[in-house]
Order: C-alpha cells, then sequence, then structure tokens
C-alpha cells in the first residue's frame, strides 16, 4: 500500500500565529469600551505597526498583550498558546516604552542585566549576556555610562538590549520615536527595521505617525474609536482606503461626495484647470476655488473649496491637489482663483463607513 500523501496537508495548515487576538474587549467602568471586540492575526516574524489617533485603542491592545492591562472579554493568543490570564513575565513578549524606562543610578550594562538579577541568574552570566547584546546595538564601549550620560538614540538602543534579554517571542514598542528630535527619528526607525529582520522577531509597534507607520510595517492595523478600521500592507492602506475615516487619517486624499456615494481620490491623482479652460460639468470633475498656496520644494499644494463656501480665518479647505513645481511655475494659480478639479475613473474607489459588526469579522482584520 503506498504511504499517505502529508504534503497536502501540512501546506493546507497555516503556521501559527505570533499574536492572534479574538473577540478583545476592554471595558472601563464608564463610557464606551476603549478597545471593542477586536480580531487580530499577526504573522511570525513581521512588524506590524498599530496606528491611529489619541484615544483610539491602540495602546490599550498593546497593554493587554503585555499583561500590563486586564482584558475584560476575549482571549490572546501568542503561537496558539492562550495567555489571556497569564502574568507579563511568563508570556513571552517584552514591553520597550516610550520613556524608555531606564534605572538613572544604574550604567547601560545593569540595566540591560537587571531583568536577569531579579530571576536570580549569578553576576557573570547576565553581564555576559548584557554585554554581548550592548555590542550587537553598538553600545558596548559606553557600558559603564549611565542613562544621563547617552544621547536620545543610545538611551533608545540601551532600551532595546534590556527588552531582548528576556528572549521574547514578540517585542511591543509603545510610540519609542516620540521623544526623539526628527533627525534621529528617521535614523532611529531604519535601525529598528533593521533590527527586526535580523533578529527575526515579531514587532508590534504603536503609533500615530502616518509615515512611520509606513516606512517600518509590514501590516499596518488603522483603529478608530476602539475598532480596527483596515488591516494591510502600507502601500495598500495607503492607495485604497477603505472607509472615509482611514482616507483622511492616512492624508493624501480627498474625499468627494458623488451622487453613487462618497470616493477617494489621491491628491496627486487629481488635476487641476482654470475655470476659462474647462470641459463641461461631468462625473468626474466639479468647479472649485483656490483657497490656499503652499511650496513644498519638489511640489506646490493647492487647497480648494466647493464655490460659494464662506471663508473664515480658522477654515479649512475641503480638497487638496499637488501640483509639480515646474507646472506650478508654468502656469501659477492665486486664492480665490476658480477652477476645476478632475479625476480619471480609475483614479477613484468607493468608501464605506465601517459598523461595529465589520470590524467584529475576523475575515475584516486578519494579517
Amino acid at each position: 500500500m503506498q504511504a499517505p500523501n502529508t504534503s497536502v496537508t501540512s501546506l493546507a495548515t497555516p503556521a501559527p500565529a505570533a499574536i492572534e487576538i479574538i473577540s478583545l474587549t476592554k471595558r472601563y467602568a464608564q463610557g464606551k469600551p476603549a478597545v471593542d471586540s477586536i480580531n487580530l492575526r499577526i504573522a511570525s516574524g513581521s512588524y506590524c505597526c498599530l496606528l491611529g489617533p489619541s484615544g483610539c485603542g491602540k495602546s490599550t491592545t498593546l497593554r493587554m498583550i503585555a499583561g500590563h492591562e486586564s482584558v475584560t472579554s476575549g482571549d490572546i493568543l501568542l503561537e496558539n498558546r492562550n495567555i489571556t490570564d497569564l502574568p507579563a513575565a511568563e508570556r513571552g513578549t517584552a514591553m520597550m516604552f516610550q520613556s524608555f524606562a531606564l534605572f538613572p543610578h544604574l550604567s547601560a550594562l545593569d540595566n540591560v542585566a537587571f531583568s536577569l538579577k531579579m530571576k536570580g541568574v549569578d553576576k557573570a552570566k547576565r553581564q555576559a549576556a548584557a554585554k554581548d547584546l550592548l555590542e550587537r546595538v553598538a553600545m558596548g564601549h559606553l557600558a559603564e555610562r549611565k542613562p544621563a550620560e547617552l544621547s536620545g538614540g543610545q538611551q533608545q538602543r540601551v532600551a532595546l538590549a534590556r527588552a531582548l534579554i528576556t528572549q521574547p517571542r514578540v517585542l511591543l514598542l509603545d510610540e519609542p520615536l516620540s521623544a526623539l528630535d526628527p533627525f534621529l527619528r528617521i535614523q532611529m526607525r531604519a535601525e529598528l527595521r533593521r533590527w527586526q529582520k535580523e533578529l527575526g522577531l515579531t514587532f508590534i509597534h504603536v503609533t500615530h505617525s502616518q509615515e512611520e507607520a509606513m516606512a517600518l510595517a509590514d501590516t499596518m492595523v488603522v483603529m478608530n474609536h476602539g475598532l480596527i478600521e483596515q488591516v494591510g500592507p502600507p502601500h495598500e492602506v495607503y492607495n485604497r482606503p477603505n472607509s472615509e475615516f482611514v482616507a483622511r487619517f492616512m492624508g493624501g486624499h480627498n474625499v468627494i461626495d458623488t451622487p453613487a456615494g462618497k470616493i477617494g481620490v489621491r491628491t496627486d491623482h487629481m488635476l487641476v484647470t482654470p475655470a476659462a479652460e474647462a470641459a463641461a460639468d461631468g462625473p468626474h470633475n466639479m468647479p472649485a476655488v483656490v483657497t490656499d498656496v503652499e511650496y513644498q520644494g519638489t511640489y506646490v499644494l493647492l487647497g480648494l473649496q466647493k464655490p460659494g463656501k464662506a471663508q473664515t480665518a480658522s477654515s479649512t479647505a475641503e480638497f487638496s491637489v499637488m501640483v509639480s513645481e515646474a507646472q506650478f511655475g508654468a502656469r501659477p494659480y492665486q486664492v480665490g482663483e476658480p477652477v476645476q478639479l478632475s479625476w480619471a475613473p480609475t483614479a477613484a474607489h468607493s468608501l464605506t463607513t465601517l459598523t461595529k459588526a465589520m470590524a467584529a469579522s475576523p475575515a475584516a482584520a486578519m494579517a
């Protein structure tokens, strides 16, 4: 008898996710849930960014994964092991905080070795492990310095080494770049991405910065009011936001009302034409008035509103169009000038309004 073919079965069985969240809810004493029955699957060895405005539930979700926040209902699985009720130290995760939370009276070496000291590891072994990790993050030569004697980027490297010394399966990062200056932030996010690839770990990174998430993530999870609005690779989320909220939050899109419903069109995929040269009104164009002209170096950003809409000092543009510096130089636009906006049918995609039922669907939030 021929041996059964097991290869098909193994191919059909998905590898365990690093983290799987099932109907996860966090409810405080009053008000709406901070996290409202979300489902999410994060692939092993991937870089996942939880993204959204303040109060959207992203940090609460991260703290529940870490074990620093209790779960009202639902489950958290790490590699198919239910960790929902385990203490933080027994989960197989490590947390890197926004403030880095380094002990000011300890050297970089002792900061990194501290968790092993608390576990009773002897001094020689824990210091050897700490030295090895500091070397890996290019901080070995500063091992004896205290946090106050280190720059922000150096402190971040020490915090990363301290998180890694426990050999976590998943590293959790709570806005780790927000305290850094813009130049260092760009440098350090490149290092985070490199470390994640070299270590082969799963990183879950909370941020409110769209640019940061797009630069780092394999998978972006956009949250709003405790719900997951969209999950996907950065290119997909940016180019095809599936809701009005995601289109507006990610930026770079215009939300336009049409008889068939709301559509999203990227600002660099829209055309602007002087009103005197405009084509007849149609389903893919509309009249507008220039309200703002902002020079951005390689391009000029035009702000526009529908004709007849009253302007106030605090009003903002309804629509935006990116015009190349060369195009604007050849045909400048002035504030108050009537124009026509147009777009190709293929540049527009429909936008939906997220409902709780949609957000609760596991198929809608699997990475």
